[in-house]
């Protein structure tokens, strides 16, 4: 966590100290001096797209003018998901990519994400340089000159590159309940659907920019489960506000653990020999159940911390080409740079094809563990290796789990909270252990609520 940014970009409500047209001209301006040293010579480019909040367009002028002021040509790509600027990016071989977008928030948040000329997200020393050359910034002019930037069709690119990935008319005879979180895959994923023949039933696909999220998308799958149930859907999908997410309901309209999915297209990436290095990348988040499943497959889960920039930085590190987080970011590296929910909806249904099972009968073959959390809000976050109470209870748990249980304990890196998480393969033992955790952690700090 930086001053500015988070685990995902900057985020924060329009018009507050960080998310507004001054700072978002300031930042435009910084990424242009960062750009100014690669010393290549020749001109430096950027492409930025959003999602449909309304003050996108703001925002987007805004980060255009600080960049224009150091002579970076702007290809504007209006509104398409997040993962399409990478690939574009890519694509037309530029030096940036801008996304202006707070994902899963609501419609009152905005945020900016940033790609490298890489297309992958900047590392904390990255971003820890650019927060210093944003400081270094001098309040932005009141005069400032109108935004220069060339309108790319970015949306295009991205659908028919999506479409190429399945054939043409493949789920002819299928039902497909989308919903798109009001948000910036309203027009890509429908139109991806269409080509590959599935009958179409959509939801939260009003991308007026002022309901984006609102009661719909990701962070609403009742909703999704409800319109499969009731339109007799085979599948449901639900992207968050900038399409980097996935979550998806089963026929039966129940919603699909995101670490069975990874444990799914892991587990059967291995059963084809196409996992490279046997491995899945994982966050710290995910059930010990995908663990045991991948394990008995032949393979191995190696794990970062929360962030699927994390993931991506470890897949490139021990060339790994598959792995995500249970949130629904899920990367396929063969295939994109970042986090993409339609790509990891394209390779689920590309399993489901070629088993001819239904993906109620799949996520049975991914068993995972019971579980249980708790977040408790503490007057102090006091370094872990401190509580000698807690550390004590930590390790004899984990003893007596062994390799069927795990604990995890971390502080919130946005809120003043401390989260427990126990998993086990006994459910009362786990409860058992989440108790004797509470208790541990309430007689080394000051708990304020739980």
């Amino acid at each position: 966590m930086g001053k500015y940014f988070g685990t995902d970009g900057i985020r924060g409500a329009f018009g507050g100290d960080l998310i507004n047209p001054e700072f978002a001209y300031r930042l435009g301006s910084a990424m242009g001096r960062y750009l100014a040293r690669l010393e290549t010579g020749l001109p430096l480019n950027a492409v930025i797209g959003r999602d449909t909040r309304l003050s996108g367009p703001e925002l987007v002028d805004a980060l255009i003018q600080g960049l224009n002021r150091h002579q970076v040509c702007v290809r504007d790509l209006g509104v398409v998901p997040t993962p399409s600027i990478a690939q574009v990016l890519l694509e037309q071989h530029a030096d940036l990519g801008i996304a202006v977008t707070a994902s899963h928030n609501p419609a009152s948040d905005n945020g900016i994400k940033l790609f490298d000329v890489n297309g992958h997200k900047f590392s904390d020393e990255e971003e820890a340089l650019i927060e210093s050359l944003v400081d270094d910034e001098s309040p932005a002019p009141a005069d400032r000159a109108i935004a220069k930037a060339y309108p790319l069709d970015g949306a295009a690119f991205y659908i028919n590159y999506m479409r190429s990935l399945m054939d043409q008319n493949c789920m002819c005879g299928w039902k497909v309940v989308l919903d798109l979180a009001n948000g910036a895959t309203c027009q890509t994923t429908p139109a991806v659907f269409a080509r590959w023949g599935a009958e179409l039933v959509l939801v939260g696909d009003e991308p007026n920019g002022a309901r984006i999220n609102c009661g719909v998308g990701s962070e609403y799958p009742q909703l999704l489960g409800q319109a499969v149930l009731e339109h007799r859907a085979n599948l449901g999908i639900a992207h968050d506000g900038d399409g980097d997410r996935l979550v998806v309901c089963d026929e039966t309209g129940a919603v699909v653990d995101g670490d069975i999915l990874l444990g799914l297209l892991a587990v059967y990436e291995l059963r084809a020999g196409t996992l490279r290095n046997d491995t899945l990348v994982a966050t710290i988040q995910s059930n010990l159940g995908l663990d045991h499943a991948v394990r008995d497959a032949g393979g191995k889960v190696e794990r970062v911390d929360v962030g699927d920039r994390n993931v991506a930085r470890r897949m490139r590190e021990i060339d790994a080409n598959v792995g995500g987080e249970s949130s629904g970011h899920i990367i396929f590296s063969d295939f994109a740079t970042t986090g993409d929910g339609l790509l990891a909806a394209t390779k689920l249904i590309e399993l489901m094809l070629q088993t001819g099972k239904l993906l109620s009968e799949l996520r049975q073959e991914i068993r995972l563990f019971p579980q249980a959390t708790l977040n408790l809000r503490v007057a102090q976050k006091k370094p872990l290796d401190g509580l000698a109470t807690l550390s004590g209870v930590v390790a004899a748990v984990e003893k007596g789990f062994g390799e069927d249980g795990r604990v995890l304990v971390r502080y919130s890196g946005t809120e003043p909270k401390l989260r427990l998480l126990v998993e086990g393969k006994d459910e009362v033992q786990v409860q058992v252990a989440l108790g004797r955790l509470e208790q541990a952690v309430r007689s080394d700090l000051n708990v304020l609520d739980s």
